[in-house]
């Protein structure tokens, strides 16, 4: 009873949580396994942000449930963000998940699989559902551990680190103070030991995570002439040998400083893509989701950025359909979009989320209102993304060569404003940076030959 699949919903904070809690379990003995049809464990790890998440999840853990039925050992957990908010309540519609882990407790994850294992093989009835969604001091410091690459598997050359978890920040629409907590940062001197071990394994590429990350230490580290403690973990990583490429997500348009927008222009190893969630471009709108910015400081932000790295790339995310959008407030949130010129974007339609200030307000918008407002911003980004990637046509870009593709024929990566890409390579390239000539483009994906002598192929 030792094979464990991890299926992941919703963010990059839950992928590395996975990865964390998988690293774990591969210290304890357990085999994590691809397949969820080949395990004795299945552990959904959940999101919160939208309802439609939430009960894809709990789809799918209801689907699983028969399995008891054939194999009364067989283990289903619930981690994550839904397990926090609904904690115990899961158990209504799912009576027959073993384990629910909230945010701050995925450390112990091991220790209670290992207790549902002992109770299984001593024969012992099945007990109460395990229920833990506590608050724990110093659990932003748990997510450390990396998954180890099989030896038969390629090397990694990309590292989610979890820098700062939880948030203050209360936006009326947003779920994630309750299931995340309260802001909590990692100790920098850690953080910093966590990057330079991954790049001795070989890994060129971090990427810091937190539900804030510009908010990093501000609370627990001084700004020292002017600089953010932000800005001063990314000086440090910067230093890092063998780190070619640091990223970062999410941050906060408020957290773009003087310092932060400056260090695109002195830094050479952060790539130049920013993930800026817009939210809208009303200002009434942004005062009643309570964003702390202007449509006007939103748009400040992308030109000093742009202005720093001239072929800088953005996403961003939007909500359309927010409680009293009208269709003065919609073309605002319109024109700043197009103005933006956004590579790519996450836009939803607002749902209620049970709890939050902006399930309870007047004037809630219609579905059809919101869907037509959420087709109109995703064509003009379907343009704005074919027009900037087929400027890349003909051109030179740095990729670092991830590995292969899905089909197993050609090999895949990243260029430093975060597009995809496509072509043939060599094996012993993985972990490299190289230089491709861009042939051809979709929306989302380019295609092309290596530009370096004597490697193609």
């Amino acid at each position: 009873m030792n094979r464990v699949h991890i299926k992941t919903y919703g963010c990059q904070m839950n992928e590395r949580d996975s990865e964390a809690v998988a690293a774990m379990l591969r210290a304890r003995g357990y085999r994590i396994v691809p397949d969820e049809n080949d395990c004795d464990v299945l552990l959904l790890n959940t999101c919160s942000v939208r309802d439609a998440a939430e009960q894809k999840a709990i789809g799918k853990a209801a689907n699983i449930q028969h399995r008891k039925k054939k194999r009364p050992d067989f283990v289903l957990g619930i981690l994550g963000c839904m397990a926090q908010n609904r904690g115990a309540a899961l158990l209504d519609q799912l009576p027959d998940v073993d384990l629910i882990v909230g945010t701050q407790k995925f450390h112990q994850v091991p220790g209670y699989l290992d207790n549902l294992r002992a109770a299984r093989e001593a024969g012992s009835p099945i007990g109460e559902t395990i229920v833990d969604i506590g608050e724990e001091a110093g659990s932003q410091n748990t997510i450390k551990d990396h998954v180890a690459p099989e030896a038969d598997e390629a090397k990694q050359v990309s590292a989610f680190v979890s820098i700062q978890q939880g948030c203050n920040m209360d936006c009326a629409f947003c779920i994630v103070p309750k299931t995340r907590g309260d802001e909590r940062s990692r100790p920098m001197d850690e953080i910093v030991a966590e990057c330079r071990a991954l790049a001795e394994r070989g890994v060129r590429e971090i990427s810091l995570l937190g539900q804030i990350v510009t908010s990093y230490g501000r609370r627990d580290y001084a700004h020292t002439d002017g600089v953010t403690p932000f800005v001063q973990l990314l000086e440090r990583v910067h230093a890092i040998e063998g780190i070619a490429r640091i990223r970062f997500t999410s941050p906060h348009p408020r957290g773009f400083k003087d310092d932060l927008v400056a260090a695109y222009g002195r830094l050479e190893k952060l790539c130049g893509y920013v993930h800026l969630p817009m939210q809208s471009g009303s200002d009434r709108i942004l005062r009643a989701m309570n964003r702390p910015y202007t449509h006007d400081r939103y748009r400040e932000i992308v030109d000093a950025l742009r202005a720093v790295r001239p072929e800088m790339y953005f996403s961003t995310d939007v909500i359309v359909g927010f409680p009293g959008e009208t269709e003065e407030d919609f073309e605002q949130t319109h024109a700043l979009f197009k103005a933006c010129d956004f590579d790519m974007a996450y836009v939803f339609k607002y749902s209620i989320r049970t709890g939050t200030p902006a399930a309870t307000m007047a004037d809630q918008v219609p579905e059809d209102v919101k869907e037509r407002r959420n087709q109109l911003l995703l064509a003009v980004l379907e343009k704005n993304s074919l027009r900037r990637t087929a400027k890349l046509v003909g051109t030179i870009e740095e990729v670092l060569v991830d590995g292969t593709d899905k089909t197993g024929a050609r090999f895949t990566g990243r260029t430093r404003g975060n597009r995809v890409c496509i072509f043939d390579a060599d094996p012993r390239l993985i972990g490299q940076l190289v230089p491709l000539r861009i042939e051809r483009a979709s929306v989302s994906t380019l295609y092309g030959q290596l530009a370096l002598a004597g490697v193609e192929g």
